[in-house]
């Protein structure tokens, strides 16, 4: 399958969507701004300033992802999650690394077609080069699966081809607890051990642990019910 990071706890119609962008998109990007009391640096020394302060934080590259002729390789740490969660994915679907184009820019190295409410100056945003063929399909459906969690803003620009893609970071962080959240409930039980204790019965330990007495013996390989005091039985979780 390809879509992972997204598909798991998908709501909506991708279908319905589209990566074309829209004032309401824009609208909604610079609302979460404001609503984070995030600031929108207009220099460099702005920018250097949220580093120092921890605000943003450095994005380097790894073996999922590099950067292509970022001027500020800093963001707000919810993007560089996303950067990574998504890049990891990205690689095993397509065996090839993601490519990021931009991350923070300050209003005064805004590219003239920019918007003058990009959020870029936040550190809440970043552009993904476009892929070809396969690659660029799994990429466009998993942003339009975020979007519809309400996670992020994603669009398609045309000069040069890229997708700009502003990420909510209360929103997306509390997204990806959901998944470790379902992932966890998911893991089968793990077993136990038990020690025997004198005068402890198969039966007895297999009633406090919520097991039986078949399951005691089968995991541990028991070709009786007698057990003896020292003895570690391995006795698996009575799931909730």
């Amino acid at each position: 399958m390809w879509i992972v990071l997204a598909a798991t706890c998908l709501v909506g119609d991708p279908s319905a969507q589209s990566l074309r962008g829209s004032r309401s998109s824009v609208d909604l990007q610079a609302a979460e701004a404001v609503g984070h009391d995030f600031t929108f640096a207009i220099e460099p020394a702005q920018v250097r300033q949220l580093v120092a302060d921890g605000f943003l934080v450095p994005v380097e590259g790894s073996r999922d992802y590099r950067l292509k002729d970022v001027s500020f390789p800093f963001a707000r740490p919810a993007v560089k999650l996303f950067i990574e969660r998504l890049a990891g994915q990205y690689r095993r679907a397509c065996g090839q690394q993601l490519v990021v184009t931009s991350l923070t820019r300050p209003r005064s190295r805004q590219p003239r077609n920019a918007s003058e409410r990009s959020v870029h100056p936040t550190g809440m945003a970043l552009d993904l080069r476009r892929p070809t063929g396969r690659c660029r399909s799994w990429l466009e459906a998993t942003l339009l699966s975020l979007e519809s969690q309400s996670v992020l803003e994603a669009t398609a620009e045309r000069s040069p081809p890229h997708y700009h893609v502003a990420v909510f970071p209360e929103r997306y962080l509390a997204y990806v607890d959901r998944l470790k959240t379902r992932v966890a409930s998911d893991r089968p039980p793990s077993p136990r051990v038990y020690t025997v204790r004198r005068g402890d019965t198969l039966w007895e330990i297999a009633r406090r642990h919520g097991t039986s007495i078949a399951m005691l013996r089968r995991n541990n390989r028991l070709s009786s019910s007698r057990i003896h005091p020292g003895q570690a039985l391995t006795v698996p979780d009575a799931r909730p």
